[in-house]
């Protein structure tokens, strides 16, 4: 029997091998063959990037979801033992806690995080988008600059040189954009830590999300511009939780989360036929 150390260092060569490419600027980076990054949703996200930071623009949605992303995020690390018991109620709850979010935007979600001090690289194939991350970042006096770094690149590239070194990898509102999910979790899944948890919000695949997030949210209510959602790219949480498990990861949690526009506000909900949390951690091997 081959040791599971000997298989380990294996699967790490082989996925190397898969994902290595020495790229000459962050389109090539894009365009590259290993990438499933979709240009056209690169170039729809792209054009709100003067607004990303406006929280009343058309971003606000993402802006008020952090009131759940993040303790979603806190509490999930600390349930799992990332987080030490004695830092829980302290404002730097995240201290030397590793995080890669995927698909960051303009920073949303990662400046939070780093201000609960937190490492965190935020990577995401935008260049415009990483260059108002970084811009917001260095005016926030309140934040750390050497707790945050923003990358243009791919998930694909970022693994390839950071193989298990993250305690989290968060990809939010981005799995309903991605074209090949497998591929887009497995490169994700190789960031992390065995014991690291992944943290993923997303939209469902049903006729409610279609109704919701397609005609109500663009069309009717113009909440996000029109084209910003494909519901052929959506995706149930059980077909989610598949693929998790495939690649050797425990589902934890599954929440359900609704947005109520007319106050611009998220909450918790059971039901998850619309928008749905969900944290699955990577399995140590023996």
């Amino acid at each position: 029997m081959i040791p599971q150390h000997c298989l380990r260092l294996f699967r790490q060569t082989a996925f190397l091998r898969r994902t290595s490419r020495s790229f000459s600027s962050p389109s090539d980076t894009i365009r590259t063959q290993y990438s499933n990054v979709d240009q056209r949703e690169v170039e729809n996200l792209s054009k709100q990037s003067t607004e990303w930071w406006d929280p009343n623009g058309p971003i606000r949605g993402l802006h008020a979801m952090n009131a759940l992303r993040v303790p979603l995020i806190r509490d999930g690390l600390i349930a799992t033992g990332v987080v030490e018991r004695d830092r829980i109620q302290k404002p730097d709850v995240l201290r030397n806690v590793n995080i890669l979010e995927v698909g960051c935007g303009g920073g949303i979600l990662t400046e939070v995080l780093a201000r609960l001090q937190a490492n965190v690289v935020g990577i995401d194939p935008s260049e415009k988008l990483i260059g108002v991350a970084r811009d917001h970042a260095k005016e926030n006096r309140s934040l750390k600059q050497d707790l945050i770094q923003y990358h243009v690149e791919t998930v694909e590239q970022h693994a390839a040189k950071n193989y298990e070194r993250y305690d989290a990898v968060v990809s939010s509102e981005v799995l309903e954009h991605v074209n090949d999910k497998v591929a887009f979790i497995e490169q994700c899944l190789s960031n992390l830590k065995p014991g690291g948890s992944f943290f993923i919000t997303t939209i469902s695949k049903t006729t409610p999300s279609w109704l919701g997030a397609i005609v109500a949210a663009e069309q009717i209510f113009k909440l996000v511009p029109e084209g910003t959602h494909d519901w052929d790219k959506f995706i149930s949480p059980l077909d989610l939780q598949r693929i998790l498990t495939s690649y050797n990861c425990n589902t934890i949690l599954v929440h359900g989360m609704f947005y109520q526009f007319w106050s611009n506000r998220w909450c918790w909900t059971q039901n998850t036929d619309i928008n749905y949390a969900i944290q699955a951690v990577k399995i140590k091997e023996a």
